[in-house]
């Protein structure tokens, strides 16, 4: 997967509005939105909020992974965001979590969401990208640190 070409700057976000997890998530939603891709907000919400119920995306380090499939999209939607507070995501570790990545992939598709969520996670699985991220100023700041 090369994410150059997953995500691009109008699907980051800095600061991204929401001081619940519903906010955040309705917040990464519209994001997601803005590719033009995602052919029915509110379905794409109710898919978001669906897998969530089954288990949290919170995962530790400060960082969730709201992500759904979806027969509202043709191909993987992924979008980025920091969070200027800390936001409860009734995360793994039970800390609150500031970076998140949303996914929607078609129901008929595994291989790309499941890649994309893969070098997410690996990435950010290292501190120092993660304070990078936190201190991002623009959208390009977030791709660069992702992709360098």
């Amino acid at each position: 997967m090369n994410l150059k070409r997953a995500i691009s700057p109008e699907l980051v976000e800095i600061g991204l509005p929401g001081t619940t997890k519903r906010e955040i998530i309705e917040s990464l939603v519209d994001l997601a939105c803005r590719s033009g891709k995602v052919s029915d907000r509110e379905t794409a919400l109710g898919a978001v909020l669906e897998r969530e119920k089954k288990m949290s995306t919170g995962m530790q380090h400060g960082i969730a992974i709201p992500h759904a499939k979806t027969d509202t999209v043709n191909e993987l939607v992924a979008c980025i965001a920091v969070s200027a507070e800390p936001v409860d995501f009734e995360s793994l570790d039970a800390k609150p979590s500031r970076i998140f990545i949303c996914t929607l992939s078609p129901t008929t598709r595994s291989g790309p969401h499941i890649q994309f969520l893969a070098e997410v996670s690996k990435l950010l699985s290292d501190e120092s990208r993660r304070t990078l991220m936190l201190a991002a100023k623009t959208p390009e700041d977030v791709i660069r640190i992702l992709t360098r």
